[in-house]
């Protein structure tokens, strides 16, 4: 930034530094880094690895152009011009070293706002193609908006940094075409954006008339909010450098003339610098909360599967405890001593996982002190996973078990049921990027501790199953 004092671009290098930040904690929190990966899951494919690296890639440039120039600024500091007074030290009385490092920090925040044209474009038709998709059986990857972002992405990641290095002979024009030109690109992005944010709530209600479930209505809702509040930082991002940029390229300059920089004029040009700042950083911070959503509940439901888990292995190591329940049912069968009956609402018949003690932590199975204690409070018992066995009956036919329903997942069931002409991508909308992306560990950890749970009661239910017979 040639006019700009150091605390602007100070400024600059706190913001872009604690959103770098900002994005270590979120990914870390997110799911561990793993959406870092190459091959993250079976939906890894070439748009969602674009659109991870693209952005992922943009706030490392944006950090290295904001505290390269800080750093430099603050080494050279400011200087006594004769007829200009005190000004920022202009880049002609800078070492070699710091002069060639001009063009590779300009080129980094070129290429990073490249790169964010590309993910502002990509939000821009997925949305209108959401909000326009007639039909439940339509293509994002085949319809004429994922065309266009593509065309577009190529052309805004090559402009950028070709207009840089045109312009590289005089720094001052380096800086006001680069700001010129990606401040209109983005600009009218998010000019774009507004019809769609203007036709979202109809949409909204719309899709409540359809019966789709609540919990996507949700999030689509929060997305909508996000957004709107995302555009107005994308005006203070943008505006403030159409401005800088238009009064450099003038041949009279208004704004940026260096002969004015120590009077009111350097004032404006401080603060549409820190304005664009905070805009830049505010708008891609909610870019990142967008494209990664971090789900509270499915987080407290990964920990819970973890520690599932690792009770499960702990009983797994007791196999002692398991042969000597075996070994009871049969002693107490051949003594022909009554069962007794076990407080619980669970239906006759159904097998019911033992769980920890709820409050000192200790195992609570049927073995712990006989048969004859087999009668525990339901309080400490957790039905997580209840199972029906198969049984005889009375006249001879065999009743199939199974696993009980949910009241969550049979919602569900019946939610896509009634809106069978939604599309797929907003019933099971989480991101821009990608539906699946940000349960799917959650959901694979789950599913291993039911698996885990299956067969550990597989092992009962032999056993127990006769002895509910004959009861």
């Amino acid at each position: 930034m040639a006019h700009t004092t150091p605390a602007v671009n100070l400024v600059w290098a706190i913001m872009t530094i604690m959103l770098g930040s900002f994005l270590v904690f979120h990914l870390w929190s997110f799911d561990r880094f793993k959406c870092l990966k190459w091959n993250h899951g079976p939906h890894s494919g070439a748009f969602k690895r674009i659109m991870t690296y693209s952005y992922l890639t943009s706030v490392p440039l944006v950090i290295i152009y904001a505290v390269g120039f800080a750093t430099i600024k603050y080494d050279y500091g400011f200087t006594v011009i004769p007829g200009q007074g005190i000004i920022p030290t202009p880049y002609e009385l800078w070492s070699d070293s710091a002069q060639r490092a001009i063009l590779p920090l300009y080129l980094c925040f070129a290429i990073a706002w490249g790169l964010e044209m590309v993910t502002h474009l990509e939000e821009l038709c997925f949305w209108l193609f959401l909000v326009n998709a007639g039909s439940a059986k339509q293509d994002w990857f085949r319809s004429l908006y994922f065309k266009t972002w593509a065309f577009g992405s190529v052309i805004a990641v090559i402009y950028m940094p070709l207009i840089t290095i045109f312009t590289r002979s005089d720094p001052y024009k380096c800086e006001a075409y680069t700001f010129l030109a990606g401040s209109l690109g983005s600009f009218s992005l998010t000019v774009w954006f507004l019809p769609v944010l203007w036709a979202f709530p109809g949409f909204l209600q719309s899709l409540k008339q359809s019966n789709v479930d609540t919990n996507t209505m949700v999030r689509l809702t929060k997305f909508h909010e996000l957004n709107c509040i995302r555009i107005v930082f994308r005006f203070l991002f943008t505006v403030p450098f159409i401005i800088l940029g238009i009064d450099g390229v003038r041949p009279h300059q208004h704004i940026n003339d260096k002969i004015v920089c120590n009077s009111l004029m350097s004032t404006a040009i401080d603060l549409l610098a820190m304005i664009a700042g905070i805009g830049c950083v505010v708008s891609s911070g909610i870019t990142l909360v967008i494209f990664f959503p971090r789900s509270i509940e499915g987080e407290i439901a990964s920990k819970e599967a973890a520690r599932e888990r690792r009770q499960q292995a702990s009983f797994g190591r007791r196999s002692t405890v398991q042969s000597q329940f075996t070994t009871q049912y049969q002693d107490h069968y051949q003594l022909s001593k009554p069962l007794p009956q076990i407080t619980s609402p669970v239906p006759r018949g159904s097998i019911v996982l033992p769980s920890y003690d709820e409050y000192g932590g200790e195992y609570i199975s049927p073995s712990r002190s006989g048969m004859d204690d087999l009668d525990i409070d339901i309080k400490h018992v957790s039905p997580t996973l209840v199972m029906h066995p198969n049984r005889r009956t009375r006249d001879g036919d065999v009743e199939l078990g199974g696993v009980i329903l949910t009241e969550t997942n049979l919602t569900r069931h019946n939610a896509n049921l009634r809106s069978p002409n939604v599309n797929h991508l907003l019933r099971n909308f989480k991101s821009p990027i990608g539906g699946s992306l940000i349960c799917f560990f959650t959901l694979m950890s789950m599913y291993s501790c039911h698996l885990e749970c299956q067969n550990l009661q597989m092992l009962h239910i032999g056993t127990i199953e006769f002895a509910l017979d004959n009861d």
